[in-house]
């Protein structure tokens, strides 16, 4: 009888440790389905490994949240996870999942505004892309209460979506890349940048003009505070800023040349016809444009003409601008850059 108690005793034992460990082995080898299901899960900073693990197991990633947590302590890997979003399906296996969360590999569809572009020319991107439309991102850039919960004043968020990376989740929809976009470009505005901009007589919506405007025209980096004061220089005296790429902004894409057609094409923003600044931003300036704005080089320039290897030639006077258009502009129909025709 003894015997047969034991027997059951060591039976039960055997039951209730091999039983755990073949359901965590059957857990480690086999994944929970084919891969064809795929999801977007993201870690974000601060959130318990455990909360995830249980995200991965409702979108059935995984067969258990418990033991894939278990077998991340077990590896001492549950504090070595990075956060952010991962794109995971469930024909991977629990150790190949810890293997990208330790790896940092996390999904991304990247959209990069580079400096200066409009929203224009980011709506084609982004359509170029297949991420949205281009009257569907066009139509959120001047959502009025998109505009006014993100407190910008203007018609269009032109000159607010900040130049960089986006990392564009799905689900996300158009306002809320906007949003973001117009976030970043206030984190840039908010504080000393806004009050030195005041203590120089511009408002924001002038300096973001401004801005823009320098982006546009520049090429090298190290001219743009010399290109701001060929702007401010011209503002201070009344004379008009002539600058190529108001007069195709919403018209056409700006490549570097414009026509005399072009220049004489009445449009709110041709600078050539209109005096002073435009009214509203031409593109989405970057950080270092606005800082040209708010610290302009000392020179008394009026005049710029492009070289044609991405530098310009400055001037003091007419004469001597138009010597420059003569030797770097041959041609025919064309218009001097940043300088009176």
């Amino acid at each position: 009888m003894f015997r047969k108690q034991r027997r059951l005793c060591i039976a039960l034992l055997l039951i209730v440790i091999l039983v755990p460990i073949t359901r965590f082995t059957r857990f480690l080898l086999f994944p929970a389905g084919d891969g064809k299901r795929v999801e977007i899960v993201e870690l974000t900073k601060g959130r318990p490994l455990r909360a995830f693990a249980a995200d991965l197991e409702t979108r059935r990633i995984i067969t258990s949240a418990r033991l894939f947590v278990f077998y991340a302590r077990l590896k001492g890997a549950d504090a070595r996870v990075k956060a952010g979003p991962y794109q995971l399906d469930d024909g991977l296996r629990p150790g190949q999942i810890l293997a990208r969360m330790i790896a940092g590999d996390v999904y991304l569809r990247l959209f990069a505004l580079p400096q200066g572009y409009s929203s224009y020319q980011a709506a084609e991107m982004l359509e170029k892309r297949g991420i949205f439309t281009r009257e569907s991102f066009l139509a959120a850039c001047s959502d009025r209460a998109l505009l006014k919960e993100m407190g910008v004043d203007a018609p269009s968020a032109e000159g607010y979506l900040f130049p960089g990376s986006y990392n564009i989740l799905p689900g996300r929809n158009e306002r809320d890349v906007v949003r973001e976009m117009i976030k970043r470009q206030k984190e840039v505005l908010s504080g000393s940048v806004d009050g030195r901009a005041r203590a120089k007589g511009l408002s924001t919506r002038e300096l973001l003009v401004l801005a823009s405007m320098v982006e546009k025209e520049a090429v090298l980096p190290q001219e743009k505070p010399v290109i701001a004061a060929v702007f401010r220089n011209r503002l201070k005296i009344g004379m008009r800023l002539q600058s190529d790429p108001t007069a195709l902004y919403g018209v056409r894409a700006f490549a570097g040349k414009v026509s005399r057609d072009d220049i004489l094409k009445p449009t709110p923003y041709n600078t050539y016809l209109i005096p002073g600044l435009p009214p509203g931003p031409i593109g989405n300036p970057g950080k270092d444009a606005i800082e040209a704005v708010l610290n302009p080089a000392a020179v008394p320039y009026l005049y710029f003409v492009a070289r044609g290897d991405g530098s310009h030639h400055f001037s003091n006077d007419l004469a001597s601008h138009n010597d420059a258009v003569n030797r770097y502009l041959k041609a025919p129909g064309t218009a001097p850059r940043g300088g009176a025709r």
